[in-house]
């Protein structure tokens, strides 16, 4: 441990340190975990490794200044008014920090200002808006565990919502945690937790003992106010108990404060949902790309929200689409119904002027809410009348129920409008912010502030006609504050009530009672003025807490509308239909097109057609590379993502069963951090797939056993297609180069082969080109053309070339596999490789005697050798 380490803690030298440095030293041993941002007048300082670790950080200066206990201090600071900034930066980092304001007056303060901190900003629990992604949920979320399962519980502090779960897998565990993405993790701090939670960024260990479910059972009653939890559905979930209990304790010990925009806890059943692993929403990059990029994803083309709290609800529906038919046939029929009458465009019109009301009633409940805040929240409440008129004629239980849950808010929206001015100040400390005519208290001391000059002049005009003295003046100094100032030569005639108050070598200076009235008016009427607009802002926060809930529903409301609006919007703008979702079972869709590769293609995309019924329940899809293969299975599981989500979907029509899973094993990719290969991780996705799919799940599987050996991966591609079709029975889009697997495809195995076209042109120069069809057709396909793939990939001639030598010499011998061999065959050890030697090759290679022959006879074996290969 270094020097300034020790310092840092203190206790061996903490008689020899300076006052203030005994503060620091204070506070940082309550939290020596976090950053301390402690504040020192108009900046907040570090020391000591705090400021080392964040000169880093931020690229800020590192300096020494001063001593204590005898050593120079390491400082960094930032200025307070700018805090919010670097801030930002450092919960982007997933660093904590802890801030020690200064809660004594300095001005009444006797020695040193005292000092506490106020609360904890950490990854997540921050509710300040610079701190905040303005369209992605901030989760923080506990973890509990037993030999049964684990418990999860998560909160966004910023919305005011607070859910729970509990999973019985690993495999659930991961999905769960991919869906949320949380911005912090608590756990116990204990041995053994899976390696995809233990890698997680944000990891916060905490005492095990805090995950308690009696405990946390307790907790939740007295923080509720209730008797028992089965209102929320807790009672028979301890493990969710558990977790909620550590999130609560961690939340009131970081914001230092309760917490009642949290109302209620809900339970999130995953049966509710479509099950989606890890792997599927990395393989179908519904936000965010394979290769880290958010553009250009299934989010990016649907979003089309106007505010930012129907942003979020929208990327909450993608990554949770639902198995209810009523909820979904309730927004269905609320975008037809946008869409049929006209009033998607004026409704968005509407939100356009809307702020993020959501997260400012959170700050209200908080206490940290802005006048600006409140000036939103305002002109959104002056809107919602209009929006009722506009909703009031729409035939659609859902949007009549949304209109009734925005509700009438006439009285915060006359008291807001009366209390605030146009466009208040950014921060409540600078005044400003009460309309003239809210407060007579408040307007009496501003014009106290504003008119202090004239009443100056008034009285010098007064006091030299009543005095007859014409050269005196009315003036004021920061030292002695107002007086009358007389010329010594004229000071004899100075009326008995002036009282001296200074002499100077040329002058007196008096004052009078009303004079020292209006001094103790003026000097202290901007205090007065500030303490009085913070007691007014106090109580405004007050009388909106009181009506928190329904204001808290009526936001809710406003970011579904925005929501429905923006599928009206896209439906129109990009030609979607509206799905068909029924209880029998099948899948149908004409005519469907890729949202996102319709959206940044030049050229029209081809649609495709997908059948599947009781007894069709796999497709085989063969066709070249480049062929449009991934493209079609991908568009057909988004298809039904949009369709379970409520949103209108890019296809003619659309009519779809009951699914359970949607479930994906697509592309190459290694997981090194694990020890895991290409084909590692290609065989646990697909032994995911296998132990999960039922017949009601939905399945993309591209190219199985491409990461090894052929006959090695085409007899698991053989057998992973027959356990998919006979035993899982799950609706299945296998797209394979394998030919032999297009055998499969008999009568009554529930396969069919499909395959996407490809033609070759041959031009006057001897050359070929490739025009990929991206047509889907029955049957399977006659060729890959791999070889012209690979020429139009920039290959050098002469590779294609040799290449397509080798591949008519392997063609001539048969010395690919056949469509007829079983399983069992393919694997059989004298499989030879792809490019084996032939055999009278084999045969002279055998013979030879390496250690029998001369330097010049091996040099004659190796011609003979190169001879025979040709042959």
């Amino acid at each position: 441990m270094s020097a300034d380490s020790k310092n840092a803690t203190g206790p061996k030298t903490a008689d020899q340190h300076t006052p203030l440095m005994k503060q620091f030293f204070a506070a940082k041993a309550e939290h020596p975990d976090v950053l301390l941002f402690f504040r020192m007048g108009d900046f907040y300082e570090l020391f000591y490794d705090d400021a080392r670790k964040a000169a880093k950080l931020l690229d800020i200066t590192l300096t020494q200044r001063g001593n204590s206990a005898g050593q120079p201090i390491p400082m960094a600071g930032v200025p307070h008014h700018s805090a919010e900034g670097y801030l930002a930066r450092l919960v982007a980092l997933g660093e904590s920090v802890a801030i020690c304001e200064q809660i004594g007056d300095p001005a009444a303060s006797k020695g040193l200002v005292e000092r506490k901190v106020v609360r904890i900003v950490t990854p997540g629990t921050v509710t300040d808006e610079a701190l905040l992604s303005e369209r992605r949920d901030t989760l923080l979320l506990a973890l509990s565990r037993s030999k049964q399962g684990y418990g999860l519980a998560w909160a966004d502090l910023a919305g005011g919502r607070f859910l729970a779960n509990e999973v019985f897998s690993d495999d659930a565990l991961e999905a769960e945690l991919s869906r949320l993405e949380p911005a912090e993790l608590l756990l116990p701090d204990e041995e053994g937790w899976p390696d995809f939670v233990a890698a997680r960024s944000g990891l916060r260990r905490r005492a095990p003992w805090l995950f308690d479910a009696d405990t946390g059972r307790r907790q939740l009653l007295q923080f509720f106010g209730l008797h028992d939890l089965s209102g929320f559905g807790l009672e028979d979930k301890p493990l969710a108990v558990a977790a909620a209990n550590a999130l609560l304790g961690y939340v009131e010990e970081t914001q230092k404060q309760r917490l009642p925009h949290l109302t209620s806890i809900a339970i999130e059943a995953s049966d509710g949902a479509i099950a989606m692993n890890a792997a599927t929403r990395r393989h179908l990059e519904l936000d965010t790309r394979v290769d880290g990029d958010t553009r250009n994803t299934l989010l990016g083309v649907l979003d089309a929200t106007i505010t930012p709290m129907g942003g979020r609800l929208l990327r909450r529906w993608l990554h949770r689409p639902l198995r209810d038919r009523r909820t979904l046939g309730e927004r269905h029929q609320a975008v037809a119904t946008l869409i049929e009458q006209g009033i998607e465009r004026p409704l968005r019109e509407r939100f356009r002027g809307l702020g993020d009301l959501e997260r400012i009633l959170s700050r209200i409940a908080l206490r940290s809410a802005r006048p600006r805040d409140l000036s939103t929240l305002r002109d959104g409440l002056a809107m919602l009348p209009d929006l009722r008129v506009l909703l009031g004629p729409l035939d659609s239980p859902r949007l009549r129920a949304l209109s009734d849950e925005l509700g009438e808010h006439a009285a915060e929206a006359a008291l807001l409008a009366q209390a605030l001015v146009e466009q208040p100040p950014v921060l409540a400390r600078d005044g400003g912010v009460f309309a003239k005519g809210y407060d007579a208290e408040l307007d009496e001391l501003r014009e106290l502030s504003t008119n202090a000059d004239q009443f100056l002049v008034d009285l010098e005009q007064r006091e030299r006609e009543t005095s007859g003295i014409p050269t005196l003046k009315v003036g004021y100094n920061r030292v002695h504050g107002y007086y009358i100032e007389i010329s010594k030569g004229q000071a004899a005639r100075a009326p008995t009530h002036y009282t001296r108050r200074q002499t100077l070598t040329g002058a007196e200076r008096y004052i009078t009672e009303e004079l020292k009235a209006f001094e103790d008016k003026v000097l202290s009427a901007r205090e007065r003025s500030l303490a009085r607009e913070k007691l007014l802002y106090d109580g405004l926060l007050d009388a909106l807490n009181e009506r928190l809930e329904p204001l808290k529903r009526c936001a809710a409301a406003l970011s579904e509308l925005d929501a429905l609006a923006c599928f009206a919007e896209r439906a129109q703008a990009l030609d979607w239909s509206a799905p068909r979702l029924v209880d029998e079972p099948g899948l149908r869709i004409e005519n469907g097109r890729h949202p996102v590769v319709e959206a940044v293609r030049e050229e029209p995309f081809t649609p495709n057609d997908l059948s599947f019924d009781g007894e069709r329940r796999m497709l085989v899809i063969t066709g070249p590379n480049m062929g449009g293969k991934s493209t079609y299975m991908r568009q057909n599981a988004l298809i039904v993502l949009l369709a379970h989500i409520g949103s209108f979907v890019p296809a003619a029509s659309a009519t779809i069963g009951p699914i359970d899973r949607i479930l994906t094993r697509i592309g190459a990719g290694d997981d090194l951090a694990r020890g895991q290969s290409t084909f590692m991780v290609e065989m646990a996705e697909t032994s995911y797939i296998l132990h999960h799919a039922t017949a009601q799940s939905l399945v993309l599987m591209d190219e199985i056993g491409r990461g090894t050996s052929t006959y090695d991966g085409l007899a698991l591609a053989d057998a992973v297609a027959r356990h998919l079709a006979s035993v899982n029975r799950c609706y299945t889009l296998f797209a394979t180069h394998y030919f032999e697997l297009t055998a499969l495809a008999e009568p009554g195995s529930g396969i069919a082969n499909v395959h996407l076209d490809a033609v070759e042109h041959h031009d006057k120069h001897g050359g070929d080109t490739l025009v990929f069809m991206h047509a889907v057709k029955d049957g399977p396909a006659d060729r890959s053309f791999g070889l012209q793939v690979a020429a139009l990939a920039g290959l050098p001639k002469s590779v294609v070339q040799q290449a397509r030598g080798r591949l008519a010499e392997l063609e001539r011998r048969g010395d690919t596999p056949q469509p007829s061999m079983a399983p069992a065959a393919l694997d059989a050890p004298q499989q030879i490789g792809l490019f084996a030697p032939a055999s009278a090759a084999l045969d002279a290679l055998t013979a030879i005697e390496p250690d029998d022959l001369s330097p010049k006879q091996a040099l004659e074996a190796m011609y003979r050798l190169k001879a025979l290969s040709r042959s």
